[in-house]
């Protein structure tokens, strides 16, 4: 069984003539330790459909059922608790709290969630250790490059040990060199971590180190495409031109 489903999922915003179909009936499944990169043109739904998967906005009509739980049947409170204990996110922007230093934004989703602090504080480190940042736990974000601070992001993604973790443009606000180190650190969160990994990128490069990669256009699934995981040129030659096909 996936560990996310879609089924006829649809987001339409707006009413009536204004009305705007941003996702369209979409069917998705992805597997337990997964790593599905979804691309598409700018405004083909990409970041909807990461936001519905999340439980950051609710559909129009279908549904999405991660580890088994259809989140169109939780109240605020429950959806709020599955995307604490359950769900990771790793946004473009890094989101970390310019006053808290690496140890204390890693352990939020902890210390949001009622744990102890010397337990939160642990566990971060732990995973700041593991993304290669050990040697910084006490600098603050404006004291970290912007690659270590989306690794101190991913960090926090992973702290509360959750099944999936949902990244939207995780190098859009990198260097090349630096982008690469953060797709390989999400390659590692699905082989070496076990995790299910669903990106949105418009980088054929980044995508290119998934497992598949989903093409939507128009809030349609149009694609879909195997990769050999080496994430080398060949493969982000083809996914290049696969993209640009859509537009």
């Amino acid at each position: 069984m996936p560990l996310i489903r879609t089924e006829s999922l649809t987001k339409i915003y707006g009413k009536g003539e204004t009305a705007v179909t941003a996702l369209d009936r979409v069917n998705l499944g992805v597997n337990a330790g997964e790593f599905v990169a979804v691309m598409g043109p700018s405004g083909c739904g990409k970041s909807t459909l990461l936001h519905l998967i999340g439980g950051l906005d609710r559909a129009t009509s279908g549904k999405v059922v991660i580890d088994g739980s259809d989140l169109s049947s939780l109240d605020d409170s429950k959806l709020a608790e599955l995307r604490r204990r359950q769900i990771g996110f790793v946004f473009q922007f890094y989101n970390l709290i310019p006053v808290l230093n690496a140890a204390e934004n890693a352990a939020l989703p902890l210390t949001l969630d009622g744990a102890n602090s010397a337990e939160a504080r642990a566990r971060a480190a732990e995973w700041l250790n593991k993304v290669g940042l050990g040697n910084r736990l006490g600098n603050r974000p404006d004291q970290l490059s912007g690659g270590q601070q989306q690794r101190v992001a991913v960090a926090r993604a992973l702290v509360a040990e959750p099944k999936l973790v949902l990244a939207d443009e995780p190098t859009g606000n990198l260097d090349s060199r630096s982008g690469d180190e953060i797709a390989a650190l999400l390659r590692q969160v699905a082989d070496d971590w076990g995790r299910t990994v669903v990106m949105v990128t418009h980088d054929p490069r980044i995508a290119a180190y998934a497992d598949r990669i989903v093409f939507l256009k128009d809030g349609t699934i149009v694609d879909e495409t195997r990769l050999n995981l080496d994430g080398g040129s060949e493969e982000a030659k083809m996914v290049r031109e696969k993209v640009e096909a859509l537009h």
